[in-house]
């Protein structure tokens, strides 16, 4: 394709696990959203906080994890997404991450914030699943008072109930008239968090309606959890995309782009 797609993809397993599948993912995602012309970002988190349980998989050591993610950087030259938790952790994070994510339980967190803007990096904050489209202005703000103003936001889904989310495709467009880039985060929007085995579901047989609804409305790109074995993942996994579904969802994905 001679043209770029202006389709932005973060994408990549929910949690670094170890190297190989690491870097297998990351190689097929560059191979494909290279084939197509699409700014691709690789996203893994180095560490997981907000676990269900207790006896949840949490990351492999903070430096162990993020030297994997600053490997697959340096091999296959690409941009790096992560999640930061904290405010001391964003200068950590920032010496590999090109976007710092704020996670959708953090997003009101001022000095995370604050602290993520400092560093200069590209910000992605999701919007909580208990905030208001609206309501994002003001966490964007905030990142937005350290004189950054690399901001993206991410739509991912609005609790319904205790046990399911929903997508209101209305808040893709609200959050683009603030002047950011809006992405639709696909797979975390079909969670089914809080189930009593203390393991969230998810609902992966609904990944390319939603996808296809999400740049329908207007999403500038797509945030997509995705893994060779999703049922052996140890984190996300009931809500993943299997990796070699991928290319046929960009496929389908980049007809609706081209038909807008």
């Amino acid at each position: 394709m001679e043209n770029k797609s202006n389709l932005l993809l973060i994408a990549g397993p929910c949690v670094v696990e170890n190297e190989d599948i690491t870097f297998q993912t990351a190689e097929t995602l560059k191979n494909i959203c290279k084939n197509y012309n699409i700014d691709f970002v690789f996203k893994a988190s180095y560490r997981k906080a907000n676990r269900s349980s207790l006896n949840s998989f949490t990351g492999l050591g903070d430096e162990i994890a993020l030297n994997i993610l600053k490997k697959v950087k340096e091999k296959f030259g690409l941009p790096i997404c992560t999640d930061i938790h904290s405010d001391n952790e964003a200068e950590v994070a920032a010496g590999v991450a090109d976007i710092l994510q704020i996670p959708a339980f953090l997003c009101r967190q001022t000095e995370l914030l604050i602290a993520a803007g400092k560093t200069g990096k590209i910000i992605n904050i999701k919007k909580g699943q208990f905030l208001s489209a609206e309501s994002m202005k003001f966490a964007a703000d905030k990142v937005k008072s350290t004189g950054n103003n690399t901001i993206i936001l991410t739509e991912r889904g609005t609790f319904f109930g205790y046990q399911d989310l929903v997508i209101d495709f209305r808040n893709i467009p609200r959050m683009k008239s603030f002047g950011y880039p809006v992405l639709l985060d696909v797979t975390h929007s079909l969670q089914q968090p809080n189930q009593t085995s203390g393991v969230t579901g998810g609902q992966p047989d609904m990944i390319e309606y939603m996808a296809k609804a999400g740049i329908a409305s207007g999403a500038d790109g797509l945030f997509i959890e995705t893994h060779p074995a999703p049922f052996r993942a140890l984190s996300d996994g009931a809500n993943m995309l299997k990796l070699d579904l991928f290319k046929d969802l960009i496929e389908k994905v980049l007809k609706i782009k081209e038909a807008l």
